[in-house]
């Protein structure tokens, strides 16, 4: 184990190398074997702790997109291109960023994250896949240790202070707040790490258009959106260059490399599926700041010149601006041409609850909960009306049903602890909002959720043995200065009636 003030540097160290990237052209260099020295500095499991401390406070700064059909759907492209690259030892998250910079990021652990401004600017699914399938590399290929390994000598209070600016900068925080971090920083050890990862980027895109060509997109798709970030930075000399522009640099060579690696593999004629459709346009239509505002970008052209995914944009800006009975037509002409996009249902479904027709409402999540049972944005969003029907027991042992069954997020730890409250089950929601503590890093507060459910008069024997078990399970990672607050604080003073 590496000491805690160690693994700080160690993060800024390791978030830097993939999100301050910079330059172009070295030959590739081989991969690690299991003997590598970079294990000497930081193994795969302390890669993984790292990259959980980093993605908890990404979370905390509230730009995490909590979009469930967004997140599945970025999820399944991922999931398809880490099955080609994945030697089995890395687990991987894909999320969304609420930022309208052009830029992705990898952190330590196998944390992919993607702006919502990169998912608006790719023209195609195989664009796309070619930058998720770049940053899948740099973890696969283990650049993160390799680059600690390289930088070993650097100052560990140099890292240190970077640690805020980096996570700032991935999650989308203020570029000032990074420019003074990285001032303080050292000069010298920065250019060092800039030249280490010009080997690291050309890596990427080797192992990465390989897993495009083997996931079955287009091995043109790297290459293409390597083309239009750079031609927008041409035309527009006079603009801030893309973000993705300066944290994976693109230069002439660099895109006519891609290119030749993409000779090499058969040519794949792609289409984009229609989940992609959707989740862009999902992310289109939240980006303005009225309803009026995303209705009037749909509106742009005559209805019956208008795609299937256009049209659903329409029905979701419409249902944005409370013009209901215009969404449920969209929604049902969508439905009747295909039933296999779970979004069209979901878009249905949460049109009748707008409506206040209850019973067609719950029709249509129950035939949909018969084709795709088990499916997370699904599930997540009839719990939801559920709630705003009145029917939150029945929304608890849905959400419950899902959540022992897939790992859940914070977000939707907080709805089922909502749902076990409005329930009536109030020991339960108790603990889960003790889960939803631990989960973005407060421990103290974890505990003291639990510590109310025990002093709940309705406590059962069962409830108050494992509740109990978790405290004691809790406390072996506090420090003596959280175990000294826990001792002050006889309570967190937060009731559960005050979850929304």
């Amino acid at each position: 184990m590496i000491p805690a003030i160690f693994k700080r540097g160690l993060a800024a160290l390791l978030v830097a190398t993939l999100v301050f990237t910079s330059g172009a052209g070295a030959d590739d260099i081989k991969l690690p074997d299991m003997g590598s020295p970079a294990d000497a500095i930081l193994n795969k499991s302390e890669e993984s702790q790292i990259g959980r401390m980093i993605m908890r406070d990404i979370r905390r700064s509230g730009k995490v997109v909590e979009d469930p059909i967004v997140n599945e759907y970025i999820n399944e492209i991922g999931s398809r291109l880490v099955a080609q690259t994945n030697d089995g030892d890395h687990n991987f998250t894909f999320f969304v960023v609420d930022d309208p910079r052009i830029n992705a990021f990898a952190l330590p652990g196998g944390y992919i994250g993607v702006h919502t401004g990169l998912l608006e600017a790719t023209r195609s699914e195989d664009e796309l896949a070619g930058v998720l399938a770049h940053e899948v590399a740099h973890v696969t290929q283990r650049h993160i240790a390799r680059a600690i390994h390289a930088n070993s000598r650097q100052s560990i209070l140099s890292t240190a202070m970077m640690l805020g600016a980096i996570i700032v900068a991935a999650a989308g925080g203020s570029a000032d707040a990074v420019q003074g971090a990285m001032a303080v920083a050292q000069g010298t050890a920065i250019q060092q790490q800039i030249n280490f990862t010009r080997t690291n980027e050309y890596e990427a895109d080797r192992i990465g258009i390989a897993a495009l060509a083997d996931a079955g997109f287009d091995p043109y798709g790297m290459a293409s959106f390597f083309e239009v970030m750079s031609r927008q930075n041409t035309t527009s000399p006079e603009m801030r260059a893309p973000e993705f522009l300066r944290t994976h640099p693109v230069t002439t060579a660099r895109i006519a490399e891609s290119r030749n690696r993409a000779r090499d593999y058969p040519a794949v004629r792609s289409s984009d599926s229609t989940n992609y459709g959707i989740a862009r346009t999902r992310m289109i239509a939240a980006r303005f700041d009225t309803a009026q505002k995303a209705v009037a970008y749909f509106e742009r052209r005559p209805y019956d010149k208008q795609t299937d995914i256009e049209r659903y944009g329409r029905a979701v800006a419409y249902q944005r601006a409370g013009e209901n009975w215009q969404a449920l037509e969209i929604f049902k002409e969508l439905m009747d041409k295909d039933k296999s996009v779970i979004a069209y249902h979901i878009g249905l479904g949460q049109t009748y609850v707008a409506l206040d027709q209850p019973r067609d409402a719950l029709a249509t999540y129950e035939r949909a909960l018969g084709l795709f049972p088990r499916n997370v944005p699904l599930v997540l969003d009839y719990g939801e009306r559920l709630l705003q029907l009145g029917q939150a027991r029945k929304a608890h042992t849905l959400l419950l049903d899902l959540l022992n069954n897939v790992p859940p997020t914070p977000e939707q730890v907080r709805l089922i602890a909502r749902a076990a409250s409005e329930a009536g089950e109030n020991a339960e929601a108790f603990y889960y909002l003790s889960e939803y503590r631990l989960m973005i890093g407060d421990l103290t507060g974890g505990i003291g959720y639990l510590q109310q459910a025990l002093r709940l008069p309705e406590l059962q024997e069962i409830q108050r043995i494992r509740f109990e078990a978790r405290i004691d399970f809790i406390r072996e990672f506090m420090t003596e200065e959280q175990l000294k607050m826990m001792r002050r604080e006889k309570s967190v003073g937060v009731s559960v009636r005050n979850v929304k």
